[in-house]
């Protein structure tokens, strides 16, 4: 049950978020966060390896 309250809740702000962040596209500066968006990856992928080899480091 909480998972769909969980799912329900992110449909619904998606669907609330996704238009106004169109809308106020310019005015945020989004165009100029895309160029950042492919740092993000390999930065999760990076903090993921260092949380694998500290968790392998002191066993929990």
């Amino acid at each position: 049950m909480n998972v769909l309250i969980i799912i329900g809740s992110l449909v619904i702000s998606l669907l609330i978020l996704i238009p106004l962040l169109e809308r106020y596209q310019e005015s945020l500066g989004l165009h100029k966060m895309q160029k950042y968006s492919k740092y993000i990856l390999p930065l999760v992928m990076v903090s993921l390896v260092i949380k694998l080899i500290y968790m392998l480091w002191h066993g929990n």
